[in-house]
């Protein structure tokens, strides 16, 4: 989609035509209240793409929505009541409805809102301008800044109005910025010169966010099809060494090309190992992700055969350990190179304790048991059971 002149979302967009989706957008809309379709729905079904939670804004109050939702039989959850959002469930989906903000206080972290009815106020508390972007229940887009559906069908990521203004309302829009450009800017375009300037003077800001914040950022944009362009973005602002000290891009693009080139999907906790940095402590990761991460790092120099890895440890592990090999390398590989890793990753070793007792106990049978493992593994896991026995 190219042109400039859209007014409506695509007909073929799937909650366009839910009637789920309708008849929340009839409960609240029945007495008179506006209710508008808005953000990442409307912006990715401008693109043509999918997957977007359906968020929606209103002009009637949070109150007003709950007493016009519940008396068309729907529940509705306070999920955010202090800043103007409730849930509306429906057919156990669940909708998020925000009234109509504008800011009357923001720390850079935070910010304290306040209810209005102007769709324009609204729209210019939000980040980007193809964020901006509102429909109505039967698909008309509204504009309301005039730039918002221009930017968005360039796939061009501006702040709305003053950068710096708005990185100062919430310093987590630098690595919003940057998350957006990995998922949605064209690369040919670069980074807009006003944003970059702004998130180089702002960076310092970055420190004052959770850990947990920051986290779901970075790992949401490693997740992008190629994240490389905007990460070195956040290395030439500044911004990349405040949240992640000590990670460098060195690897990120080797590691992204070899992904690709294997078919692989992109595996946000293998391009972090490959930036390195304080990744565990600085992004508050889960035990079950930081240990990963960790074995994923411990693999580089650790002398266990690929095979194994999988074997042991399963195959995403396996392949990100592959990758990050032959990165450090620079070695090509073949989505063949996949095939006896996922063959490793399903192989059960044949031997049991019960099958060397009463002759072996204790710490004999356990180190026999290990022995006969490796002789197993070294085989490439094609020993069987009798075979392994034979020699007992």
């Amino acid at each position: 989609m190219d042109r400039s002149d859209i007014e409506m979302i695509p007909p073929q967009t799937a909650w366009l035509k839910d009637p789920v989706v309708q008849s929340v957008c009839h409960a609240i809309a029945v007495e008179g209240a506006n209710i508008y379709f808005v953000g990442g729905c409307v912006r990715d079904a401008v693109l043509g793409l999918g997957g977007s939670d359906i968020d929606m804004a209103s002009d009637a109050t949070p109150q007003q929505v709950t007493r016009l939702a519940e008396a068309q039989g729907f529940k509705v959850v306070p999920t955010g009541i202090d800043h103007g959002t409730v849930t509306v469930v429906a057919e156990g989906t669940g909708f998020e409805i925000t009234t109509f903000r504008k800011d009357v206080k923001t720390d850079g972290r935070r910010a304290e809102v306040a209810f209005c009815g102007d769709m324009k106020s609204d729209a210019e508390r939000r980040d980007f301008t193809l964020n901006a972007l509102y429909a109505t229940a039967d698909g008309q887009i509204i504009d309301p800044l005039g730039s918002g559906l221009r930017d968005c069908l360039a796939r061009r990521i501006r702040f709305i109005e003053d950068a710096g203004a708005r990185i100062r309302e919430d310093y987590l829009r630098i690595l919003r910025y940057f998350r957006f450009h990995a998922w949605y800017a064209d690369p040919e375009q670069g980074f807009c010169p006003d944003a970059m300037d702004a998130i180089a003077q702002n960076a310092e800001g970055l420190e004052s966010l959770s850990a947990e914040r920051i986290g779901s950022e970075i790992c949401k944009l490693l997740a992008a099809h190629d994240p490389t362009q905007a990460v070195a973005g956040m290395q030439q602002s500044g911004a990349l060494q405040r949240v992640l000290p000590g990670s460098d891009i060195t690897m990120l693009g080797p590691v992204v090309h070899l992904e690709q080139a294997l078919g692989l999907h992109g595996n946000w906790r293998l391009r972090l190992a490959a930036l390195g940095g304080d990744a565990s402590s600085r992004l508050r990761l889960s035990r079950k992700d930081a240990q990963f991460l960790d074995r994923l790092r411990n693999s580089i120099s650790d002398m266990m055969p690929i095979a194994e890895i999988a074997y042991r440890h399963g195959f995403e592990l396996a392949s990100g350990a592959l990758v990050l090999r032959a990165g450090l390398a620079n070695q090509p590989l073949e989505p063949a190179a996949l095939l006896p890793l996922k063959a490793a990753s399903k192989a059960r070793f044949p031997i049991a304790a019960k099958d060397l007792m009463p002759g072996l106990s204790g710490k004999a049978l356990g180190a026999r048991l290990a022995a006969l493992e490796r002789l197993w593994i070294a085989s490439d896991f094609r020993l069987t059971r009798e075979q392994l026995l034979a020699g007992e």
